[in-house]
């Protein structure tokens, strides 16, 4: 099938360039108009050794008109990276499955497992499931540009993988054979996990060095459903077929041996209060949400926090060891789930050391007027009686909402 390629980003002058360290890209379908158009918020993270480099997404099938912007997220204070989020808001009319491609090169110098030039692939499956009567999510995550770990210590990164559908997600290594890296070439150091665990073993320092990791991230249904488009026709998916997938792309490095792999001596420790990985937590827009981190290392120099999340977070620190990650939602970003990841880093004379990686998973909740629009909106599409059912329904609804704000407490919770 002929592509129909478009282009939604300045191409980089220069396409060989050694400054790559990996991208991340997440969709979440909006409002849908009488059409059936439906606009989707496509985010991604580009992640280069500084914050002027750039490089093209290619779109193919149902492309819809197209903006972006593309603000910068995190920058390492000794620059060896720079990651940036780019927002699209693009209106899809959901025939089929849209393809964001994004192709270039080159990854940093001296990557160890033969990785060059770069292919990231995103399929975007915007037809309504038979499972919950709308278009589907994409599992959501993000990772930083790069994380280290000492090559005689052992040690799991368990990414992120969360699915606001309830599907149920699954990691693998990229597959030359559909384009979805080139090379492929999986780190010999890792063993990944279906469940989105990489794990590294000590090794021996002939394989220290920078590695790409290539992943794909994809969403599998729990059970059959099908996925009707704009004009009603219908595709069958079976628990074994993925209806979406999104690239997971980063550097690791693995550095020279510690002195010792004890968390807390050269390897920074996380303390209380910093949430576990893959903490659910709670917000509202326009209301600032506060993340604290603090973590310890008696042997090394706590430096800075490394964090991977929203553009307009703001990260602050109040001593060796006390960060702090602030995000005030806009209403914009109601009823979605935003992915962060965070490590500390510290320093011994010019060596780096990483914590652990944690991520968390960030819901904002509807305002009550959201809420309320959606349940009359619900109750007009499914013919309430306006003068006595639909306003029986509003009351109750507003008689709900507004004793679970004055039951709530304040602040942040966990998901349930």
């Amino acid at each position: 099938m002929l592509l129909s390629v478009l282009l939604l980003l300045l191409q980089l002058s220069s396409t060989q360039a050694t400054h790559f360290f990996g991208t991340v890209m997440t969709y979440y379908p909006k409002q849908t108009d009488a059409d059936g158009a439906m606009t989707v918020v496509i985010r991604y993270k580009l992640s280069f050794r500084s914050c002027t480099d750039f490089d093209a997404w290619y779109c193919s099938g149902s492309c819809g008109s197209l903006d972006y912007s593309l603000e910068e997220v995190d920058m390492e204070a000794s620059r060896e990276w720079c990651q940036r989020e780019g927002i699209m808001t693009p209106v899809i009319s959901p025939r089929d499955s849209t393809n964001y491609l994004f192709q270039g090169g080159n990854w940093i110098d001296g990557i160890k497992n033969g990785v060059i030039s770069w292919t990231a692939w995103t399929i975007v499956e915007l037809r309504k499931r038979s499972d919950t009567g709308r278009a589907n999510i994409s599992p959501q995550s993000t990772i930083l540009p790069a994380v280290r770990v000492p090559s005689n210590c052992q040690r799991d990164f368990n990414l992120l993988a969360f699915d606001p559908d309830g599907d149920n997600v699954q990691c693998r290594y990229g597959s030359d054979s559909l384009n979805e890296c080139s090379p492929c070439a999986p780190p010999s150091v890792l063993n990944l996990s279906s469940s989105c665990t990489l794990s590294f073993n000590k090794t021996s320092s002939i394989n220290e060095g920078p590695y790409a990791v290539q992943l794909v991230m994809q969403d599998f249904p729990r059970q059959v459903i099908t996925l009707t488009n704009v004009y009603g026709v219908q595709e069958t998916r079976m628990t074994n077929e993925a209806i979406s997938k999104i690239p997971i792309q980063f550097v690791l490095h693995v550095d020279p041996a510690v002195p010792s792999c004890i968390e807390g001596l050269f390897l920074p420790k996380f303390l209380p209060p910093t949430p576990e990985n893959r903490a659910k937590l709670v917000t509202k827009a326009n209301q600032a949400l506060e993340i604290r981190i603090t973590a310890e290392a008696t042997n090394s120099i706590i430096s800075e926090l490394l964090f991977s999340g929203p553009s307009s977070m703001v990260k602050n620190s109040s001593g060796s060891g006390n960060f702090m990650l602030t995000w005030t939602p806009s209403t914009k970003e109601e009823g979605e789930s935003h992915p962060i990841c965070f490590v500390v880093q510290a320093t011994l004379n010019s060596t780096k050391y990483h914590s652990e990686l944690r991520c968390v998973i960030v819901y904002v909740e509807y305002s009550l007027v959201a809420r309320v629009n959606m349940k009359v909106l619900s109750s007009l599409s499914s013919g309430g009686n306006v003068n006595h059912v639909l306003l029986q329904q509003i009351s109750d609804e507003l008689l709900h909402c507004i004793l679970q704000e004055l039951l709530q407490p304040s602040g942040v919770s966990s998901l349930q």
